[in-house]
């Protein structure tokens, strides 16, 4: 197939890998980056590429080790860096040969595999092609809109993790001079259930571990994540945990082929050996039974302690640091074997040999990703988490605590940075001291309240820095409807996406520089920083010449759209934020705790680490307590005929992009509309391995929400479950079912299902 045809399903299965990386991640990586940068730029990117001075990388959010590789990246990381860096260009010739009700009709991958945007775009009303439009009549046209408006309420301003600190902070400023708070980012569709349970439970929504943390843990958990395809760089940290005694436990209803053996390409063992085995034990559970399973661990750590008293559970850290212990453990001590079972699939001996190891470990850390977070009762299940960790005392000492793994570059960058619908009265205060104004104080949309709002005519502009938020939302048609309802949408990119396509009455692209390209202002060449999982701010430099000249950066662009918005009059020097990102972080130093003396700190090699209250035992609930809480047994149940279907990535992508057609790990070949199922589940419902089916997903609205054409393949996932990737699934998850508290979307929970597809005669 040509790489100019839009790519189209033809499926070929092999056996599922049974160990990640080795050799042929480096040469998957090196094609990819060579086809699309070339020799000379793969070189400059792959060698500065997370480096102490060089490009942080704009993918997955792993935090680097103190003692980097000359080679400190991994496979999907070296391809995501010169997918940006890609030599190819989207011009105004393009556009003028394509509609956009053409484009709309392309595949994701095709649209990517342009390149990157040039100069910015227009979309006039009544237009069907994008045309040229120079940036000081973009600005006008934006602040015509947002002052035209009749409350400031009726515009949203939406971010993702690729945006940097400094412009992270620039866009929250905007917004609340504006007026608004309508601050929607993409943590409302994967960790926000994260930062809620915490947040209760510990009175901060971030992880308390390091890199070292985990290096010296005597157990980590694994749960709900896949570490081979989404941050590789994670499977280093658990060798080394490995290699210095350590143990994993695994929890997924997928097997995962980085979880079972790594080969770490920069090691002699990982390439002509047979690497690390990773996983101590793997528990294969139902899609949801994680909060079951933490339950029955709690509850059978305190039938130990019954048995041998003061040996098992931490009292005197209980007495010390916590709140809420007798009714979490009257709770916990109800939960029986028979829901358990059935709710994790598991068995009654592979949990207690998980207690085992528990009881056996000094310190545990608990991993965990979207698996955990993307439930109706995500939010109750990482609180669950919080209890096991307490129960032993597993925080704020080495090798122990909560980790939390991001699976974007900054994503909680831009949360620390205010970039939050809900950001505590003490932000606000202290934003509005330094800026001279008073920012608006009621609570604004996220992403799911977002979209009801542009559907039901609340909102009507749409401004997105960086993210590709039709694609990554829930319910597909709903939101594409409630973007094509606006009156203006814009888009600040490096590359075309289907939110271009996808797009308001007016629509504009604003072209930005990349994370790798060189960004030169009026005070000469910037850098700009991020915060990685695991709260380490540090610097990124590009390295690259822009992909164009008449791209200007997210500083630039948010600064300039607030001064043609604000007006002259605005206290806040926007045009001195342009010349030099130093002032820019002055002002965050002044605003944001912990970033005092930011730009001496963020001058070290490898930046620093923002102080995290939990490790020196301090709790900032308002109880000044760690919270123990009895959490309601809850489960996923699928009717008979019907399965719990999650969405994922396959290997070859990241978040809403694939850059292939490939899921090299799971044995998927050249295809991406399929569904994973159980053998023994195909054989219940009487459908066959290979079959071609409908995804229908079932929901109380009496709305049919329908995937169409999908293959079967037979597949070992925990039964009852099914997979199947996003975006393509994400029109069956609807936008009202979302996880209690947190309001993201149940991704990784949505009954289904498969309806055979009956050949025309």
């Amino acid at each position: 197939m040509r790489s100019d045809e839009d790519p189209r399903d033809d499926l070929k299965v092999s056996p599922p890998k049974k160990y990640a990386a080795g050799v042929p991640a480096v040469a998957h990586a090196m094609e990819y980056s060579l086809a699309q940068a070339g020799p000379k730029r793969t070189l400059l990117t792959l060698l500065s590429l997370n480096q102490a001075e060089g490009i942080d990388c704009p993918g997955c959010a792993w935090p680097d080790p103190k003692h980097r590789h000359k080679n400190e990246y991994c496979e999907n990381g070296a391809k995501h860096v010169n997918d940006e860096a890609t030599t190819r260009r989207v011009t105004r010739e393009f556009f003028a040969q394509h509609s956009i009700a053409e484009l709309d009709q392309k595949s994701d991958m095709w649209l990517n595999h342009r390149g990157r945007l040039t100069e910015p775009m227009v979309k006039r009303p009544g237009g069907t092609h994008y045309e040229p439009i120079g940036w000081d009549e973009a600005f006008a046209l934006v602040a015509d809109e947002l002052n035209g408006l009749g409350s400031p309420d009726e515009a949203m301003f939406y971010t993702s993790g690729r945006l940097n600190n400094e412009a992270a902070f620039l866009l929250q400023l905007f917004s609340r001079s504006f007026g608004t708070n309508n601050l929607p980012d993409c943590s409302n569709m994967c960790h926000e259930s994260s930062g809620s349970g915490l947040g209760e439970t510990l009175g901060i929504g971030k992880g308390s571990v390091s890199l070292d943390d985990i290096h010296e843990s005597d157990l980590v958990f694994v749960v709900g994540q896949n570490p081979g395809t989404n941050h590789p760089r994670m499977l280093s940290a658990l060798e080394e945990t490995k290699r210095n005694g350590g143990h994993v436990v695994a929890v997924n209803p997928l097997p995962e082929a980085g979880l079972f053996r790594f080969k770490n390409p920069q090691k002699p063992r990982g390439v002509i050996g047979n690497g690390t085995a990773i996983a101590d034990q793997f528990l294969k559970i139902r899609p949801g039974g994680d909060l079951a399973l933490f339950q029955m661990l709690n509850k059978l750590l305190l039938e130990a302690e019954d048995a041998a008293p003061g040996t098992v559970v931490d009292h005197d850290f209980i007495a010390a640091n916590c709140i809420g212990y007798d009714d979490f453990a009257a709770h916990v001590r109800q939960v029986t074997w028979e829901h358990v079972l059935e709710a994790t699939g598991l068995t009654r001996a592979e949990i207690e040999e998980v207690r085992d190891r528990v009881l056996a470990a000094k310190s545990v850390i608990v991993c965990w990703a979207m698996g955990l977070t993307q439930h109706r009762h995500g939010v109750p299940t990482i609180r669950e988490i919080v209890n096991f960790l307490l129960l032993r005392g597993n925080l704020g000492r080495p090798g122990a605590g909560v980790c939390p793994v991001r699976g974007h570059s900054n994503v909680q960058g831009d949360r620390t940075m205010g970039i939050w619908e809900r950001v505590p009265d003490s932000f606000l205060d202290r934003l509005g001291e330094e800026f001279g104004f008073e920012p608006p104080r009621a609570h604004g949309y996220d992403s799911v309240a977002g979209v009801r709002a542009m559907r039901d005519g609340k909102a009507s502009v749409f401004i997105a820095a960086a993210g590709n938020f039709v694609r990554a939302m829930s319910d597909s048609d709903v939101t594409e409807q409630a973007l094509r309802s606006c009156r203006l949408t814009v888009q600040i990119s490096t590359k075309l996406n289907r939110s271009h396509t996808v797009c308001g009455d007016t629509a504009l692209i604003l072209p930005t520089l990349g994370r790798s390209d060189r960004d030169v202002q009026a005070t000469g060449e910037q850098f700009v920083t991020v915060e990685d999982s695991m709260s380490e701010v540090h610097q990124s430099r590009g390295r690259l010449d822009p992909a164009s000249p008449d791209l200007l950066s997210e500083v630039a662009i948010i600064g300039r759209m607030a001064r043609a918005t604000l007006g002259p009059d605005n206290p806040v020097p926007w045009e001195d934020f342009e010349a030099d990102y130093a002032l820019v972080r002055d002002r965050i130093a002044r605003v944001v705790p912990g970033f005092e003396d930011f730009n001496e700190r963020v001058a070290h090699p490898g930046g620093f680490r923002l102080p995290n209250p939990v490790n020196s035992g301090v709790y900032p609930t308002p109880s000044g307590k760690a919270v123990f809480t009895a959490n309601a047994f809850d489960r996923i149940t699928a009717p008979a005929g019907h399965l719990v279907l999650q969405s994922l990535r396959s290997h070859d992508q990241w978040n809403t992009i694939p850059y292939a057609m490939n899921d090299r790990y799971r044995g998927i070949h050249d295809a991406r509309r399929i569904v994973m199922v159980n053998p023994d589940d195909l054989a219940e419902l009487g459908i066959a391995d290979r079959a071609e089916v409908d995804i229908v997903s079932i929901w109380d609205d009496g709305v049919e929400r329908r995937a169409k054409g999908f293959t079967v393949v037979g597949y070992p996932a925990a039964r009852g479950s099914a997979a199947s990737y996003y975006p393509e699934t994400n029109v069956l998850v609807p936008l009202d079912s979302v996880a209690e508290i947190s309001n993201t979307p149940t991704s990784k929970g949505v009954i289904v299902r498969l309806e055979p597809v009956v050949a025309a005669r």
